[in-house]
C-alpha cells in the first residue's frame, strides 16, 4: 500500500451508509417492520438524532419500550436477529449508490490508499458490495466485525490508520453523520462531513469542512 501522491493526503477513509450508498432509510424501515406487530415504532427524528447522530441502538430503545408493555424476553431477544435478517433481504432489492459516488471513486482511485470504515455488520457490507460493485475501488474495508467498539468510538478509524500504513496527518475521513465525524476526530483525523438528506440537521461543528456533495471532494483534493 505505498501509492505516492503529491497531495496533502495519502489515504482516504470512507464511511459507507449514507455516504456511498442509500441505506439509512432501508435500515429504519426494516427496524419498524419488525417492531410494528408489537405496536412500537422508531420515529424518524429519534433515528436521525440518536442513532445516526450518537450511535444509540434502535433495538435497545425498542426493547426497553417492549418490556414496559409486558412483552416476553423471548420475543425481545429475537428483535435484533429478525431485524438484521430483514435488513439483509431488503438490501438485496433496494440498495442504491449515492449520486456522484461512482464518478468520485473513479477520479480518486489509484491516487490514494482508499478504505471503507463502517459500523455495519460484515454480512450486510458484503451484500451491499455485491449489489453495487463498489468494492473494486478500495484497498481495504473495516466493518463492525473488526472492532469491539463502534462509532462514535474511534477504534475503527485507529485501525484504518494502521491498515493504511500512513500517518494520521496524511489520512482524510469522509463522513455523513455526526457520530462518524466524532469517531474520526477522536482518532485524530481530518474529517470532511458530507451530510445526506437525513443527517443535514445534525451538528457538524467539529468537522474540518462541511461539503454540499461528495462531488466536491476531488476538487478540494486537487484531482
Amino acid at each position: 500500500m505505498n501509492k505516492p501522491t503529491s497531495l496533502r493526503f495519502e489515504a482516504i477513509f470512507f464511511d459507507m451508509d449514507g455516504l456511498l450508498v442509500n441505506t439509512e432509510g432501508i435500515y429504519l424501515s426494516a427496524t419498524n417492520e419488525i417492531l410494528s406487530p408489537l405496536g412500537l415504532e422508531i420515529s424518524l427524528n429519534w433515528y436521525i438524532q440518536e442513532n445516526l447522530g450518537k450511535g444509540l441502538s434502535n433495538i435497545e430503545i425498542a426493547s426497553e419500550l417492549a418490556r414496559k408493555k409486558g412483552v416476553s424476553e423471548d420475543i425481545i431477544a429475537q428483535l435484533r436477529p429478525r431485524r438484521n435478517r430483514r435488513y439483509g433481504e431488503m438490501l438485496k432489492t433496494h440498495v442504491s449508490v449515492v449520486d456522484g459516488v461512482q464518478d468520485v471513486l473513479t477520479a480518486l482511485h489509484g491516487r490514494f490508499i482508499m478504505g471503507i470504515v463502517t459500523s455495519s455488520r460484515k454480512d450486510h457490507f458484503d451484500i451491499i458490495m455485491e449489489k453495487t460493485r463498489l468494492r473494486a475501488f478500495f484497498d481495504f474495508a473495516l466493518t463492525a466485525d473488526d472492532a469491539t467498539e463502534l462509532k462514535p468510538h474511534p477504534e475503527l478509524y485507529l485501525k484504518a490508520v494502521e491498515k493504511s500504513e500512513k500517518t494520521k496527518e496524511r489520512c482524510l475521513a469522509l463522513e455523513d453523520s455526526a457520530r462518524g465525524v466524532t469517531a474520526a476526530k477522536a482518532a485524530g483525523l481530518i474529517c470532511y462531513a458530507v451530510p445526506d438528506t437525513l443527517t443535514r440537521v445534525q451538528d457538524f461543528s467539529i468537522a474540518d469542512k462541511v461539503l454540499d456533495s461528495i462531488r466536491d471532494v476531488p476538487v478540494l483534493l486537487g484531482v
